[in-house]
């Protein structure tokens, strides 16, 4: 027993070990920025524009990437600038066309003439000021003074455009200076990636069995919540804040500022290149240590609940899914030179899926394409209301979907601290419905432009609603605080307040669904297991006491509240519809009808 003990410590040692080089390859990177690797990755046109101030960069050995970064980024600020006052427009422009109006009428020959010196720099400004004013061709204003007007206007959105078409918009310095860095690196990690590979993935891993498998002789078959409330880690301790802070500081990052997490990327390159013949991207590295909490938790939760067959089959089940459907799969596939996909999401939790360069590079690849395209259509027009009509939402949201495999593998240590308040309910039902309307809007306003190659609907811009869901919902909502928010508010954060697809899936199953969760009030003692262990906040202790079915829309059927239950008072079912509502309830021996 005594070794046992001393195997689980030295896990928890080795872990701890793995964990701190992961963490300190944050700060071992080493960059040397070569003139042709800068040539190559932004063209000659661009580098001739950036060569002045990034001089310095290229001569220097950087030991920072955040020294690094900082130079490389006020290199691109100072070529923007360069540029906006070598191509901006006057203000003055504006009087001197209006000035040569006749009858205050607007003509583009007004404009020839304003802009007469032959140089590039003019045939630039013309040009854009021809096709940014083309719908003023003809147009009579009520003087010069509005036609002037209208005129600063334009000329404000041309030099506006200036960064966009010559220089460096905030999103291609992110792209460009992510790919730098990494071209840059000459660190420790870039040169020895297996190594670091090894000490910073394969020794927390190794760890983690250690710490782990010794509970197969130090616990018998059965749940242990003893002490949870009083754990530094499980109840929103010191430990649990130290978490919570690590996963939000890493979506930030992961979303917001990829370039700092270049020996992470690294680290993984070898990885990717093994399976799809590219370098690996921060999406690579995610997916990895993605999957591999999956795989490794989801040890852990199978030697938890190794006294529910199951639970063991359900955990099995999103842990094969993951691996295969959501990460080898479509990796494998572009080695193949085959349009990625994960074949088991979604929309409208892949709420990119419509987009024009999806449904492009789906349409060009030809018969197999079109096989994409339509399976994906398929899996939510038809086997959503199929399969949930069977089995209810858990046949995805429990042994399927890789969010809800992340939440019942991570998250597992966190799922009493869901909220049971009947404040909290009401807040989800409003949240999670209003971000499936949000995608069904945003969703038809990306196809409108894809189909009618107009970006306005209904006044409204449908990019700026296409950006704005993928930074509130896709980056914030469903990473930062969706995964991040685990040891604050239990693990299933976004599943319970804001995924679309879950909300689509709970409509049927409400109200159309074989499934249901059956309860035997009179065996029920009202320890309250069921009620403190539910990730979605539901408290099933009031329906066990009364007898009532469960048939909540936010139930995902992960079968816990049934495996916690030391009586047998929960059975998770499909049956006949008929009788899912209006059960009666008990009352000591006796019991009586409840009209809804």
């Amino acid at each position: 027993m005594n070794s046992l003990k001393a195997v689980h410590k030295l896990g928890l040692i080795i872990f701890i070990i793995g964990f701190a080089l992961f963490l300190s390859m944050f700060f071992l990177g080493e960059y040397e920025l070569k003139e042709d690797q800068l040539i190559e990755n932004i063209g000659k046109d661009k580098y001739e524009l950036i060569q002045e101030p990034i001089q310095t960069v290229l001569s220097t050995t950087y030991n920072s990437q955040f020294t690094f970064i900082s130079e490389l980024k006020n290199a691109f600020s100072a070529a923007n600038d360069k540029l906006k006052s070598y191509y901006e427009i006057s203000s003055d422009k504006a009087s001197e066309i209006a000035a040569l109006s006749e009858n205050n009428t607007y003509k583009a020959d007004y404009i020839n003439k304003s802009f007469s010196e032959s140089s590039e720099i003019s045939d630039w400004q013309l040009n854009q000021m021809k096709s940014y004013t083309s719908w003023m061709e003809g147009r009579s204003y009520e003087s010069k003074e509005a036609l002037q007007k209208e005129l600063e206007g334009v000329i404000a959105n041309v030099n506006a455009s200036i960064i966009g078409n010559k220089g460096f918009s905030n999103e291609t310095i992110k792209n460009t200076t992510f790919s730098l860095i990494k071209k840059a690196d000459v660190g420790t990690v870039a040169t020895n990636p297996w190594m670091w590979l090894f000490l910073a993935i394969l020794l927390p891993i190794i760890g983690s069995a250690l710490y782990l498998l010794p509970r197969l002789k130090l616990q018998k078959p059965g749940i242990k919540n003893d002490g949870t409330f009083h754990n530094a880690l499980k109840s929103r301790g010191w430990l649990g804040m130290l978490v919570g802070a690590f996963l939000i500081t890493f979506y930030i990052f992961l979303y917001f500022y990829p370039s700092y997490m270049i020996s992470w990327v690294q680290m993984v390159d070898p990885v990717s290149l093994l399976l799809s013949g590219n370098p690996a991207s921060q999406w690579f590295l995610y997916g990895f240590l993605y999957t591999l909490a999956i795989l490794v938790m989801g040890v852990r939760m199978i030697l938890k609940y190794r006294h529910s067959k199951y639970q063991m089959i359900r955990t099995a089940s999103v842990m094969f899914f993951q691996l295969g459907f959501a990460f080898l799969i479509p990796e494998i596939l572009v080695r193949l030179n085959q349009p990625s996909m994960d074949f088991k999401n979604m929309w409208p939790l892949d709420y990119s899926f419509f987009f024009e360069y999806r449904l492009d590079n789906l349409l060009e690849n030809g018969t197999l394409g079109i096989f994409m395209l339509g399976w994906g259509i398929a899996l939510f027009v038809l086997g959503v209301p199929i399969f949930t009509y069977l089995y209810g939402k858990r046949w995805y949201c429990s042994w399927v979907c890789g969010c809800g495999g992340l939440a019942e593998t991570l998250g597992d240590p966190y799922r009493q601290l869901s909220d049971k308040s009947l404040k909290a309910w009401k807040f989800e039902r409003i949240s999670i419905h209003s971000v499936l309307v949000f995608a069904v809007v945003m969703t038809i306003g990306v196809l409108y432009t894809y189909f009618s190659g107009s970006s306005t609907l209904a006044g409204l811009n449908t990019y700026d609603i296409r950006a704005a869901y993928g930074f509130g919902i896709g980056a914030v909502f469903s990473g930062v605080v969706g995964t991040g928010f685990y040891p604050f508010m239990g693990n299933r954060v976004w599943c319970r307040f804001g995924c679309p697809l879950a909300a689509y899936l709970g409509l049927v199953q409400r109200f159309k669904s074989r499934f249901r969760i059956t309860t035997n009030g009179g065996q029920c003692i009202s320890c309250g297991n069921c009620s403190t262990y539910c990730e979605m906040g539901i408290d099933v202790r009031w329906y066990a006491q009364r007898g009532q079915n469960i048939v909540r829309s936010s139930c995902v059927g992960c079968g816990v509240c049934s495996s916690v239950c030391p009586r047998g008072v929960l059975n998770l079912e499909n049956k006949d519809p008929k009788g899912r509502l209006n059960q009666p309830s008990l009352l000591g021996n006796d019991s009586f009808g409840v009209n809804n």
